[in-house]
């Protein structure tokens, strides 16, 4: 086991699964980091949209503290961020570009970014935009962790010049999605945030279907999804469903679908949690396609892949119930094995104890890779 390490996490948010994938990544994550023995300070920028959809803010598995600036923050905490034997800052933190320069003037041991929107962040940068980091500071981080897998991490080395890019996939917390007992109500669920970029997916997946299928019963969960929509009768709306509220969602449904981003499908390699939440709470999944899914969650073993609306369609009515919990016995037994909070949390306290310290002496800038 890794000696104890002080971690300093600079991310979006922790304290809101309010229109976010950030907060119950990290919740898995740092979870299993404190489980195996590590210290972790998580520093959160008080944003009114967080604020106002806070389901855990006092969270009991490390020290959160909100600021309200980024030099606040460097001022109020520049002792604990020098000390530290890690700083992590996350993709999508506001001015993120300025919060890694400071932190690069006041002198961490190690500096790392966990960018848990990969496939997004190389498309702006690929357009110029710089939101949250900045190509000029790639090559100065001790190492990136991503989101994203396979031949995402041979490019970020290749073309941006990272030291040390290493796959950080989202993870579960196994003990809070397991399957709840509870009878079925929906045939098929999704959960998730709306996005213009998914919607044809969810329209040919789930929307179409539920028309094919009136008898059939349909569910969708999740914030900011336009007025304009018509949604079939059979398909139910819940506008938010807190973390807290995940594992019985899961167990109430047949089946559950997952869809996925373009810029990560066009990636690959980058599992939704969604995947190993439904999973683990032994809800068999239905997925749209892309590289690399098939070597977490083996097609036709462990989920059901669906190119287009039939696909949908014929595993709700001629997958039998023994297929149907196999395929969720086989999923859950993966994911328990290789993708909780505990087993993730392993890998990334060990990756970080490998790093060698940047600086020879904490609490001098780093000027060059």
């Amino acid at each position: 086991m890794t000696s104890p390490l002080d971690i300093v996490i600079v991310g979006l948010t922790l304290s809101s699964s309010w229109g976010n994938g950030h907060a119950t990544t990290y919740r898995a994550l740092i979870r299993g980091l404190e489980a195996n023995g590590h210290r972790v300070l998580f520093l959160e920028r008080d944003v009114p949209w967080y604020a106002a959809n806070r389901d855990l803010p006092d969270p009991d598995f490390c020290r959160l503290v909100y600021y309200s600036d980024v030099d606040g923050m460097i001022g109020s905490h520049a002792e604990r961020l020098q000390a530290a034997d890690a700083v992590i800052v996350g993709s999508y933190v506001p001015e993120g570009v300025q919060v890694i320069d400071r932190l690069m003037d006041l002198g961490v041991r190690r500096l790392c970014f966990y960018d848990i929107d990969t496939p997004v962040t190389l498309a702006k940068l690929a357009r110029g935009d710089e939101e949250y980091i900045a190509r000029r500071q790639m090559p100065l981080l001790d190492a990136y962790f991503s989101f994203s897998g396979g031949e995402v991490l041979d490019r970020l080395q290749r073309e941006f010049g990272v030291r040390t890019a290493r796959a950080l996939y989202c993870s579960v917390d196994a003990s809070r999605y397991e399957h709840t007992g509870e009878p079925f109500v929906w045939d098929l669920g999704y959960l998730g945030t709306y996005s213009p970029d998914r919607q044809p997916t969810l329209e040919r997946l789930l929307i179409e279907p539920a028309r094919r299928l009136p008898h059939r019963r349909f569910v969708v969960a999740g914030p900011q999804y336009p007025a304009d929509i018509t949604w079939p009768d059979n398909v139910a709306r819940i506008e938010h469903l807190p973390p807290s509220e995940h594992a019985s969602f899961y167990s109430r449904q047949r089946f559950t679908l997952n869809v996925t981003r373009a810029d990560m499908i066009a990636a690959g390699w980058s599992p939704s949690v969604r995947l190993f939440e439904a999973a683990a709470c032994r809800t068999p999944i239905i997925s749209d396609a892309w590289r690399g899914l098939d070597e977490l969650l083996p097609e036709g073993r462990a989920l059901v892949i669906a190119r287009d609306t039939d696909d949908v369609v014929e595993a709700l009515t001629a997958i039998d119930e023994p297929a149907r919990l196999a395929l969720a016995d086989s999923a859950r037994a993966i994911v328990l094995h290789e993708h909780t909070g505990l087993a993730r949390a392993r890998g990334f306290a060990a990756a970080l104890a490998d790093l060698p310290e940047t600086l020879d002496q904490p609490g001098q800038p780093r000027i060059s890779a």
